[in-house]
């Protein structure tokens, strides 16, 4: 996960280079964008790599659950940036309407974003194989910035490839516009999801039924209720009662609830199981949310 932010932080800052000195010698308000986007790109890398930083921090007194929420706190922010960068990007457009320019060198900038596309490519791929080992939200918000990045450079290639060769004026500050609704739609994917860990959101109701399942397929365990799950970072919690025969001692019934945990553990990797023990038909208080 660290590896991960330290290469996005490395490539966010050489595309920033590139297409400074391209938007430089063409002028395009699209590639402004492009290089705008890649600016905001540092710094949601660098609030990345400080939470992931601090949501790998083990475990403390004050914090008993982790710090893995520091990766939602990340992907709000980076939403924010998104969301910035979308504002400033709309109002460069629309003066551009009203005081068209001539596009220059659009050589120089085609060759930029094919560059940027190629370097984005490979920074995908290693997200994405980050993000399925670990599960983390933060490099998921990170590399869904970076996969909208690659349709934003694409459009500034159409953009340039129209302004200058068909002299369509117009093209530019379109495919600025259309770039801009596309982060918008990525800015408010990247917050739903964050929000949904920081509110504890529950698991989905197939991973949920597939847990009940799991627990209810041990012999000794009749039935299964008052389930709660939710993800804090690359680490999810799974808490539910189970209910056994009351004839069985506490020992067995501690030597069952760990079978389970065991079975559930392996079927959702980087999970923490806790299981209440309950005998068989216990008037008890139960969880007044429908399952």
């Amino acid at each position: 996960m660290r590896l991960a932010t330290y290469a996005s932080v490395s490539v966010a800052s050489v595309l920033i280079i590139i297409k400074a000195g391209a938007w430089i010698a063409t002028e395009s308000v699209s590639l402004l964008s492009s290089l705008v986007d890649s600016v905001l790109d540092v710094g949601a890398s660098v609030v990345n790599l400080l939470a992931v930083r601090h949501a790998l921090t083990p475990a403390d007194r004050d914090h008993r659950f982790g710090h893995g929420k520091a990766e939602a706190l990340a992907g709000l922010a980076q939403a924010a940036f998104i969301a910035g960068s979308g504002a400033f990007l709309l109002l460069e457009s629309i003066d551009r309407f009203i005081q068209p320019r001539e596009i220059s060198n659009s050589e120089t900038g085609i060759i930029v974003m094919v560059i940027a596309i190629v370097m984005t490519l490979l920074l995908i791929g290693f997200q994405s194989y980050v993000v399925k080992q670990t599960g983390s939200v933060a490099i998921k918000a990170d590399s869904l910035h970076y996969r909208a990045d690659i349709l934003v450079n694409v459009a500034v290639i159409v953009s340039l490839f129209l302004a200058s060769n068909l002299s369509w004026s117009m093209a530019d500050p379109i495919f600025a516009i259309l770039i801009v609704a596309y982060m918008s739609i990525g800015a408010y994917k990247i917050s739903v999801q964050s929000l949904d860990v920081l509110m504890d959101k529950e698991f989905p109701d197939e991973d949920r039924k597939r847990i009940k399942e799991i627990a209810e397929s041990h012999e000794k365990v009749l039935n299964v209720h008052d389930m709660r799950t939710r993800s804090s970072g690359a680490t999810s919690f799974i808490q539910f009662h189970a209910e056994m025969a009351k004839e069985i001692s506490l020992a067995e019934a501690h030597d069952i609830a760990d079978e389970v945990m065991y079975m559930v553990e392996e079927a959702f990797p980087n999970t923490e199981v806790l299981i209440h023990q309950d005998p068989e038909g216990v008037d008890e208080r139960r969880d007044d949310v429908q399952e």
